[in-house]
């Protein structure tokens, strides 16, 4: 097998699992760690990007990891480090020889340093806070003392940045003089003699301009400053709003303290949707590396809200019970009225909160969507009422329950638009994450409002 390009690892030409590791590469990867073959393994390793290797150590089991962690530890990097997913980080982290680990993130950024270490253990994360240089580890320590999900955590202590005065020769005779250039960056930051960021300069207009040409003539129309306290979520929406590339970041004074970069604004964005996706299904912060026992935890407190709110639901099926018994169609058409609320609702629910996580909806457009959302629920449930009716007449044979089951499907449905609407509102109204548990209410107000529509409108039509 020919291991020289990424092409043999990750084949993008394949749409169906286009870069994603190749089954046979793992295979041959893990062949090489049962033989404990050293030399095999890092050739085998060698091609792939440190993201893939990531996805490697997070989809092979525990013991497999282990092994293979042991056999490739002296070929470790911190790109690693900082692609693998939080559920093992710790674990991989804890495997690695204290010196392997020192060499493994000597190489990092500021940021990527911070990002590594901020949920670890206190041990570890003097482990690898003395592996740094002084210079490093105060930059580091600085970024820690700001709050958790702040700006200050996500931004990159190394800036490049030049007096407003300066021309462009001057700036190009710097940049090569430099000896300690970040790996990757997109602009300088003029600041003036106080260190206050006043304007940015692409590289791009860096290097098209004669030498003599003032920085300051050429300044982006576009520049955001970014208070190190302003919350990661913010800075992601100001990126993805104001189609930033990167940001200088200010301490209390205004004086320049990092700068921010659109691939950590990306992260934080895609971790945030993937937060939400997961919270809406109850499941919270979650991995398919977790462990059972850890699994179960964190969904067992949304499945007993859940069972909650059934037993509510049925005890309002309960207030109808001779009812019921007199008519067992109803029993077999309750399910469709509770089904067909409980998805309308979910799909309301889903581009409201979607909507706020983007902060399209607002308050001065919060009453239209309300307005149609409810509409078209009432369309929907109209649409159905017609279909349910003819199915209720041809099934059971009774025009009555037809008429039962159309007009609770109209009824249903609206509420469920409704609810679906007003529920993450409210919920984000109050502080809290519309995403946390909105489905849980969204799901008890179409079946409460179902069940007492269907079954009173049957016990005064039937009876």
């Amino acid at each position: 097998m020919n291991t020289g390009t990424d092409q043999d690892v990750t084949d993008p030409t394949r749409e169906d699992d286009a870069y994603t590791l190749d089954r046979k590469s793992v295979a041959a990867i893990l062949e090489a760690v049962e033989n404990t073959d050293s030399v095999l393994l890092t050739e085998l390793m060698e091609p792939l990007h440190a993201a893939d290797i990531a996805d490697l150590l997070e989809q092979i089991s525990r013991s497999e990891r282990e092994r293979l962690i042991r056999l490739y530890d002296r070929e470790f990097d911190g790109e690693i480090l900082s692609e693998l997913d939080d559920s093992i980080r710790e674990e991989v982290i804890a495997q690695l020889e204290p010196q392997i680990l020192a060499d493994a993130v000597r190489d990092l950024d500021s940021d990527d340093v911070v990002d590594l270490i901020e949920y670890l253990e206190e041990p570890q994360q003097e482990a690898i806070l003395g592996a740094l240089e002084d210079a490093d580890r105060i930059a580091v320590q600085q970024a820690m003392s700001y709050p958790e999900g702040s700006a200050g955590r996500l931004m990159q202590r190394e800036v490049v940045m030049a007096p407003e005065h300066w021309t462009v020769g001057q700036a190009i005779d710097h940049l090569r003089g430099s000896e300690h250039l970040p790996d990757q960056f997109y602009h300088i930051v003029l600041v003036d003699p106080r260190l206050h960021p006043i304007g940015n300069v692409t590289l791009g207009k860096l290097m098209g301009a004669r030498r003599e040409v003032l920085l300051s003539e050429l300044t982006e129309d576009m520049f955001r400053v970014i208070p190190a306290t302003q919350d990661e979520e913010d800075v992601a929406y100001a990126f993805n709003q104001y189609h930033l590339i990167s940001a200088p970041v200010v301490d209390e004074e205004g004086r320049l303290a990092g700068v921010i970069t659109i691939d950590d604004a990306m992260a934080v964005l895609d971790e945030e949707h993937e937060e939400d996706i997961l919270r809406l299904a109850g499941v919270g912060e979650s991995s398919l590396s977790d462990s059972v026992s850890d699994t179960a935890k964190r969904r067992l407190p949304w499945l007993g809200v859940n069972l909650a709110t059934a037993i509510l639901a049925s005890l309002v099926i309960a207030l109808f019970e001779d009812t019921i018994a007199q008519f067992v169609a109803l029993a077999v058409l309750m399910p469709i009225v509770a089904s067909m609320g409980g998805n309308a609702g979910t799909q309301s629910l889903t581009v409201a909160v979607r909507a706020l996580a983007t902060r399209d909806l607002t308050g001065s457009n919060v009453w239209r969507v309300i307005r149609r959302e409810l509409f078209v629920g009432a369309l929907n449930g109209i649409v159905f009422a017609v279909v349910m009716g003819v199915v209720g007449l041809y099934w059971f044979g009774s025009p009555a329950i037809g008429y039962v089951i159309a007009a609770a499907m109209v009824i249903n449905l609206t509420v469920a638009g409704l609810a679906g609407t007003i529920i993450p509102i409210a919920m984000d109204k109050f502080g809290v994450d519309p995403a946390l548990a909105s489905g849980t209410f969204v799901t008890t107000v179409t079946d409460v409002v179902g069940f007492f529509a269907f079954l009173g409108l049957a016990g005064i039509v039937l009876l």
